[in-house]
């Protein structure tokens, strides 16, 4: 089967972590020879066929790196476009895309700014391209909470502009989630989508705070690892739509074994809708047909079940009834 020729949907990957080792490249080598960075050559930084970073080594390549070379609007526009023509080259028909929004000082670039040039880039590709990208924008969990309603503010300020719901993200053993109700009761009051990274370390899976942030309502949860019976029932009874992401979980050990070892094995007889993710491609290097792929491998699934797979997704995006049935009509049965 050819992973790449089917139509495929993307529910779960961040703009930073999803820029390929070859555009960082070519942005360095121009800064190279302005004098504009120090950094080491992100080919030397991370290394073709790297891809075991875990969640010790993963945030710090981006607050220290990524965020680094990135740090200019020319470098903003040309990394997300980047990143949309290499999901769109991938046979990815609708994506949305989540990102936190970055004051970058050092350029004069606001929180503002960074959001609408972002979607400017998304506009302008959906003008010409069979693929329709939207914009989730990210809670930190090491924000405070005047800078997560921050977030929910922009995503309200440019709902009409491409933004189609707020999640919550970042390093798992951080922060007291509890802090961000009053954002989130302000995204649900305001008809926001809400998507929320969920169960990713034991150290964030304790019971408090997964019925905390179910507590939030969200209609989308990411990585669900480490997951108590309990509340695997209230997911099921809810029949949230589940982002899974093999590779990123495989590589960076947040799972125990390999690929065949997946929870998506035991989520996928649920009945809760499905969107196969790839998290971060830049980082850890597996396309989302390549997930497909994965999947079809280590669990037999045959065309009609990997074709089910890909729908099955259809149901939990942040869009309209019309768009959705856009994509039923073009995602292969």
């Amino acid at each position: 089967m050819d992973f790449r020729a089917l139509p495929k949907i993307e529910l779960h990957a961040h703009l930073s972590g999803s820029i390929s080792r070859e555009c960082l490249h070519e942005i360095w080598l121009q800064k190279k020879e302005r004098g504009e960075t120090s950094l080491e050559d992100p080919l030397v930084e991370m290394p073709a066929g790297k891809f075991d970073y875990d969640l010790d080594t993963f945030f710090p390549l981006f607050s220290r790196y990524i965020y680094a070379l990135c740090n200019d609007l020319t470098s903003l526009i040309y990394t997300t476009n980047s990143v949309l023509e290499d999901f769109q080259a991938d046979g990815v028909v609708y994506l949305e895309l989540r990102t936190t929004p970055r004051a970058i000082p050092s350029a004069n670039i606001t929180k503002d700014d960074y959001v609408q040039t972002v979607l400017d880039c998304i506009s302008n590709f959906n003008a010409s391209s069979s693929m329709k990208t939207n914009l989730i924008l990210s809670i930190d969990r090491r924000n405070d909470v005047p800078t997560a309603l921050q977030v929910v503010d922009l995503a309200i300020k440019f709902r009409d502009h491409g933004v189609v719901g707020v999640d919550l993200c970042g390093d798992p053993a951080v922060g007291d989630v509890s802090i961000f109700q009053p954002a989130f009761a302000k995204a649900k009051q305001k008809n926001l989508k809400i998507t929320i990274h969920f169960a990713e370390a034991p150290q964030s899976s304790t019971a408090k705070e997964l019925w905390t942030l179910l507590s939030y309502n969200p209609g989308r949860i990411g990585h669900v690892i480490h997951v108590p019976d309990d509340v695997k029932e209230e997911i099921i009874r809810r029949k949230l739509g589940l982002e899974l992401c093999l590779s990123c979980n495989v590589h960076a050990k947040m799972i125990t074994g390999t690929y065949s070892d997946h929870h998506f094995g035991w989520w996928r007889e649920t009945g809760c809708p499905i969107a196969l993710s790839t998290d971060d491609v830049g980082v850890f290097g597996s396309t989302l047909s390549n997930e497909y792929a994965l999947i079809a491998e280590h669990f037999n699934l045959d065309r009609k079940e990997i074709c089910d797979l890909a729908r099955g997704a259809i149901d939990t995006i942040f869009e309209s009834e019309d768009e959705k049935q856009r994509l039923r009509e073009i995602v292969w049965k």
